[in-house]
């Protein structure tokens, strides 16, 4: 069901039939809850968060056709989408075409999911992410950090584990709630709030980037890989977790993407990493299931730089 925070419309008409409509649903009259669901709409045809809800009233009778009108209707209502709604129409169609999660769909997930993240992650779901991929980075010789980047870093668990072996350490996130609970940790030396899928190449200028689970939110990865690969110095390390699926990139029912191990192998190829190394493992489980999923440690690649004038033009050759 939709996500717990309150959206109001504005119209206290609409919005008492939309509680008369929970109401209904939460006692299973599905068929009510959608009769009074329409007719709040009819009085806010703009309110992003109904049409939203109205395809799950409709998805749970059946009416798949509708409920992907309905976030039809919600995503042009709400272009941002926070709510995900343009998520669950592809899936609900079986055809996926989203490459990528909004990013206000991310970012409100994991504000309302930061308080009791790490509570749910490992202490329900077995997460083990951070330690696999400090094992897998260890077995491809690293041993220390001088500048290190956490991107999406969450809550800090990855951070944690980094701290003792970096000389500086910044963590990238999307979400201010989960950027509030890693300060908490006294980890990093530097917190951002950055969409990762959207970052301005820079410099060369860490020797470690890790993404622990955070691929799996992106979908396509040629922007993302190309960054680090920009930004890693010389023989820097980059290591992160995708969930492996059939497909090179792979809506799934839960809202993650999966790919595919030659889709990765490829792209780090083109972005010419080094000494890729792809392991198989359990990083969580999903209703009671292992999510199979792939450690990937590679290095950066080898750099000309070609200076001109007073060397503040830089070039890859």
């Amino acid at each position: 069901m939709m996500l717990g925070t309150s959206f109001p419309c504005g119209d206290p008409m609409a919005e008492r039939r939309a509680g008369f409509a929970e109401t209904l649903a939460h006692l299973g009259d599905f068929g009510g809850a959608i009769e009074a669901l329409r007719g709040a709409m009819e009085l806010v045809p703009g309110w992003a968060a109904g049409w939203f809800r109205l395809g799950e009233y409709l998805e749970a009778v059946g009416e798949v056709g509708a409920a992907a009108e309905a976030w039809d209707k919600a995503v042009v209502a709400d272009p941002r989408d926070p709510l995900g709604a343009g998520l669950r129409r592809d899936l609900l169609r079986g055809v996926p075409v989203a490459e990528s999660m909004p990013p206000a769909f991310v970012e409100l997930l994991f504000d309302q999911y930061a308080p009791r993240f790490e509570r749910s992650l490992v202490g329900k779901l077995n997460y083990r992410g951070p330690e696999l991929l400090l094992a897998a980075l260890h077995a491809q010789g690293f041993e220390r950090a001088r500048h290190a980047l956490d991107l999406g870093c969450g809550t800090g668990l990855m951070g944690e584990l980094l701290r003792p072996q970096c000389g500086c350490l910044d963590g990238f996130d999307i979400s201010s709630g989960m950027l509030a609970e890693a300060a908490s940790k006294g980890a990093y030396d530097l917190l951002e709030k950055r969409d990762i899928a959207e970052m301005a190449a820079i410099l060369p200028r860490y020797d470690l980037i890790v993404a622990a689970d955070v691929f799996i939110y992106l979908g396509a990865l040629e922007r993302v890989i190309g960054w680090c690969a920009g930004a890693l110095a010389p023989g820097g390390h980059f290591a992160f977790t995708l969930e492996l699926g059939d497909a090179p990139v792979q809506l799934r029912e839960s809202r993650r993407f999966a790919h595919s191990r030659d889709y990765v192998t490829g792209l780090l190829a083109e972005a010419g990493f080094t000494g890729v190394a792809l392991t198989d493992c359990v990083l969580r489980q999903d209703r009671g299931q292992d999510v199979a999923a792939l450690l990937v440690a590679a290095r950066a690649p080898a750099r000309v730089f070609d200076r001109e004038g007073d060397g503040e033009a830089e070039a890859l050759v």
